[in-house]
């Protein structure tokens, strides 16, 4: 049992904890109209399905048409709270570490805009470790669609057989199956109460990241 050449990874929701900064940016923009400031546990499930899920549950009143006119001031205000409050789940330094000490490349493929994704990597002290970054908007398509994980392997120069995709959205699941990759379905990230992690088609489920310091919990070729 080995560990896989690459691991890729979703960003928010699997590597990082960032909902404490994004429901900063999405409370400045409820208390500069008026409104009282959401709590973690209304905000924190809706995390991992972007900023038009996000404005969402911020601003359940609001016509679809509104709340995307208001994506940019959202990414603006997170913008300036990036490192504030965000940090990493437990277990996620371990993982890496043992990854790269196997001598596993890893790398992120999120729907983060890319601009926010590598300012945000310096602050986890990521940016000269992560071997490739694709975002959001690197491409002209984004999860679930296939081809970022696609690039990604072929930026590290690999195969797509050769890599193993993780992530906690069904997104991230159905993107990963449809490049033909391996995955693993991140329990320990945002989840609304609706979701069955189990319907996604995963290969395995893992609990905690610390449990994929063990080879022997990677799907194997």
């Amino acid at each position: 049992m080995h560990f896989p050449k690459a691991a890729l990874f979703d960003l928010d929701g699997t590597l990082a904890d960032s909902a404490h900064d994004l429901l900063a940016a999405a409370n400045a923009m409820r208390v500069a109209r008026g409104r009282a400031p959401m709590l973690l546990s209304e905000f924190r499930p809706c995390v991992s399905r972007g900023a038009r899920a996000m404005l969402q549950v911020a601003f359940p009143d609001l016509s679809e048409t509104q709340r995307e006119a208001w994506i940019p001031e959202l990414l603006d205000q997170y913008q300036r709270q990036i490192g504030r409050h965000e940090g990493v789940f437990e277990g996620i330094e371990a993982m890496l570490g043992a990854l790269e000490a196997a001598g596993t490349v890893w790398g992120i493929v999120t729907n983060k805009p890319e601009y926010l994704a590598r300012e945000l990597l310096p602050h986890l002290g990521w940016h000269t470790r992560s071997a490739v970054l694709i975002g959001g908007d690197t491409l002209p398509v984004r999860k679930p669609d296939p081809l970022p994980l696609m690039v990604a392997a072929d930026r590290l120069g690999l195969a797509v057989a050769d890599c193993v995709y993780v992530g906690d959205d069904r997104r991230d699941i159905v993107a990963a199956r449809a490049a033909g990759m391996r995955s693993v379905v991140a329990l320990w990230g945002y989840r609304l109460a609706v979701d069955d992690p189990v319907n996604w088609g995963g290969d395995v489920m893992i609990e905690r990241p610390a449990d994929l310091v063990d080879p022997m919990r990677w799907p194997q070729p």
